[in-house]
């Protein structure tokens, strides 16, 4: 027993040591930063809550935060409903590689390719106006397509949903297909059988997904930059601004560890909210096949 503990950690050791070189001490600095202040583009080593407190009552912040929570929460929750099915598809139907590869393929193109794709069909003069003028649905091109919260959501939902939907997958396979199909003999319809025994076994999995969704978006700074105008700006961005152009590195940490408080605290509400509707049981019962 303790040889293979030892072995175990001995295999874990370089995921480890990468995770703390390259992940946890830049975060510790980082949050030693957040307790000092910057003065002229120069860090002073002090420790203060002045970061957190000037940020807390700040307007900006709370309504660019607000911004950030609401397109993570929507990019989230579209994405999870578009991947249920999918995955369903994929493991329960057929095991389709064309649909596998499909959803690959999206990766083959680079972030800011696919983000410009989005300004070209979205835009005044992009492929989606003029075709709606075109067939006469509109007489002038729509400008709120482009440079807005609709924008930002429509393209994070683009770039994050296959990492949703793999993760679903992951989860579903867990789960044997017979178990389904008891269900079913029992009485119990296609969208019952789901709530029942499809829903609570891949609860882990379906939170994880859409928690992964919404740190990635509402963290997201590229493309509320690229296609956000004013009412698209999220957290990612101002933090971003603060790192790079005024050089306040301390408030730029302060507000990065407000935002990983209010991840968490997101995390929590919908594991709490499952677990009182009883979509997330308190232990999760292992459906390996």
């Amino acid at each position: 027993m303790k040889s293979q503990r030892f072995l175990g950690w001995l295999l874990s050791m370089p995921a480890l040591t990468y995770m703390v070189i390259l992940f946890f001490l830049p975060a510790g600095f980082l949050l030693v930063y957040s307790f000092w202040t910057s003065t002229g583009f120069r860090i002073v080593p002090s420790f203060s809550m002045v970061n957190y407190v000037s940020s807390i009552s700040s307007k900006l912040f709370i309504d660019v935060t607000l911004n950030a929570i609401f397109i993570g929460l929507v990019t989230a929750i579209v994405s999870v409903a578009l991947s249920v099915p999918v995955a369903y598809y994929l493991t329960y139907v057929a095991r389709s590689k064309a649909v596998y590869y499909a959803i690959l393929l999206t990766w083959f193109s680079s972030y800011l390719v696919r983000i410009y794709a989005w300004r070209t069909l979205l835009g005044t003069n992009g492929l989606i106006n003029t075709l709606l003028v075109q067939i006469g649905i509109i007489d002038t091109p729509i400008s709120v397509l482009l440079f807005s919260r609709l924008a930002v959501g429509i393209a994070l939902v683009h770039i994050y949903l296959p990492f949703c939907v793999l993760l679903v997958v992951s989860s579903f396979s867990e789960i044997k297909k017979e178990l389904l199909e008891a269900a079913r003999d029992l009485g119990t319809g296609a969208s019952g059988a789901f709530w029942k025994v499809i829903a609570p076994n891949a609860a882990n999995g379906l939170l994880g997904a859409f928690t992964l969704t919404f740190l990635l978006a509402s963290g997201d700074y590229v493309t509320p930059q690229m296609l956000g105008g004013t009412t698209g700006q999220t957290t990612g961005l101002l933090i971003a601004d603060y790192f790079r152009r005024s050089g306040n590195w301390p408030l730029g940490a302060a507000q990065a560890f407000i935002m990983f408080a209010i991840s968490v605290a997101v995390y929590v509400i919908l594991l709490f909210v499952g677990r009182l509707t009883g979509l997330v049981p308190k232990t999760v019962t292992s459906v390996r096949g």
